[in-house]
């Protein structure tokens, strides 16, 4: 396969047709082609778990997890500050991967690689965190709410962002000293597992602790339903995340459900024009709009709607589409065909229901351009479902209630944005409109490592992901009582 130079450190051979279990074995469900978006072309292969596979990798994980949990807190962290190091070391070829099997841009890959290493540090501080309380007690005894693992945690990632996605759920559930069943999106396998299990194998993670196990639907039901996993966290569609809280809930597993929405970007009319376009752009189009906190709703006030429609129009018919791999497009391909086949219905069912279209609407393949909505109301597809496209989709009002109106119609809302120079204006709108995070000047993509992530409605189910939140997802309350003495009972 076509790899970067000296690919010594993902070389295939390490883990063709392989799955991982702390090292490269053969997976009993088979082999599974990976193909390049952009290109059609095939990058190597993995195995693919079926669930025989996950059943043998949960006895082995928690058989291996309470040494792991029972490590010298620096010998963990440790692992955690090589790891960073490795994917410091190692960016460049990561990077291509990340690229060639997503279909993003090398500045999106490039990020995925930084993030990783800040997720890495992040983790092994979490070891030199306090990790309980001194209660208050009425007896002669210490009383103590400490914090420990759950035992084994599934993570189930997609494929949009696979490295990041993978790693703010593997990297804190280990630094708290669970073992991990990871399975990546069968679409990127190796950006969003592969790379993960060879850092953590050379930065010295113990065998068993870590799992990755590329598969399908079956794979997913069999993390689900195994009595010897503990907690699932999901990242991925509200429709299969209601599917994996309903199967986990069978063995009541705790469950970290990070799911789609809509979210609305709302510019108000004291906004610069040239500013506002840029944020919808960039909302709206990043990495071909694949993203969940994507701005799927443009909620633009029609004193300035006019002007950021025609900005957002020059933007939109002069950013290049294509293989991305070429250095000169600003945006890659779909995912798949499937993918592609949605957005054109979801666009041109807006049209026939009355929606007008500026700009796009058409596609080359899976390269689909960037595209412009105007006239969208309530009821249009494009503005009810979640569009994972590159769709500026445009409506229209004039007072900040019905604003606030339109950016709460929805089931679930992961993130809001609003742009004006009126803090309090803003601000009332923020306070206003459920959504697990929203940002004052400023688009809807966001998130970082040390900040709790998560959506609201049907885009999650209160999970959280990053920063504090680590400790209440991926450890339980332990109380612990310490006496001198045995009491004296009447009986």
């Amino acid at each position: 396969m076509n790899t970067p130079a000296t690919p010594a450190f993902l070389h295939d051979t390490l883990w063709t047709g392989k799955i991982f279990n702390g090292g490269w074995i053969d997976a009993d469900g088979g082999t599974h082609a990976i193909i390049e978006p952009a290109t059609g072309q095939q990058l190597g292969s993995t195995g693919q778990a079926n669930a025989r596979d996950v059943a043998r990798a949960a006895i082995a994980a928690r058989a291996a997890q309470r040494d792991w949990a029972a490590t010298d807190y620096k010998a963990r962290a440790a692992i955690f500050r090589k790891a960073a190091a490795l994917f410091e070391q190692h960016h460049a070829e990561l990077a291509v991967w990340v690229a060639r099997e997503t279909g993003a841009t090398m500045p999106k890959a490039d990020l995925e690689l930084r993030e990783a290493v800040v997720y890495m540090h992040e983790a092994a501080a979490m070891l030199t965190q306090p990790q309980g309380q001194l209660l208050a007690s009425p007896h002669q005894q210490l009383s103590i709410a400490r914090r420990l693992p759950h035992g084994v945690v599934g993570v189930i990632s997609p494929f949009n962002f696979p490295l990041i996605l993978s790693l703010r759920s593997i990297a804190p559930a280990l630094a708290v000293g669970n073992a991990v069943l990871h399975k990546p999106d069968l679409q990127t396998p190796v950006s969003g597992g592969v790379m993960i299990a060879r850092i953590f194998e050379q930065a010295g993670l113990p065998p068993g602790v870590l799992h990755v196990l590329p598969g399908g639907a079956e794979a997913g039901e069999a993390l689900c339903l195994d009595p010897h996993i503990a907690m699932i966290s999901f990242t991925g569609s509200t429709q299969v995340g209601r599917r994996v809280a309903e199967l986990a809930g069978k063995t009541l597993k705790k469950v970290a459900l990070e799911l789609g929405g809509k979210n609305s970007l709302i510019v108000l009319d004291d906004a610069d024009p040239d500013l506002a376009a840029a944020n919808v752009a960039w909302g709206a189009y990043l990495h071909q709009g694949q993203i969940c906190m994507a701005s799927g709703r443009i909620l633009l006030q029609r004193g300035i709607a006019a002007a950021v429609t025609e900005r957002l129009l020059e933007k939109a018919r002069h950013l290049p589409v294509g293989d991305p791999m070429s250095g000169k497009v600003a945006l890659g391909p779909l995912i798949n065909t499937r993918q592609v086949q949605r957005i054109h219905g979801i666009v041109h069912d807006s049209v026939a229901a009355g929606a007008t279209l500026l700009a796009g609407g058409s596609h080359d393949g899976i390269f689909y351009p960037p595209t412009v909505l105007t006239d969208v109301r309530p009821g249009m597809r494009c503005f009810e479902e979640e569009l994972f496209g590159p769709v500026a989709s445009i409506t229209v009002f004039d007072t900040d209630e019905e604003a606030i109106a339109l950016a709460s119609q929805t089931e679930g809302c992961l993130a809001l944005g609003v742009i004006s120079p009126s803090l309090a204006r803003a601000l009332h709108i923020v306070n206003r409109v459920p959504c697990g995070h929203a940002h004052v000047n400023d688009q809807t993509v966001l998130a970082e490592a040390h900040v709790p992530f998560g959506g609201s409605g049907s885009s999650g189910n209160g999970a959280r992901h990053g920063g504090p939140a680590d400790w209440d997802e991926f450890s339980q309350w332990q109380w612990l009582t310490i006496k001198s003495d045995a009491p004296r009972y009447p009986f």
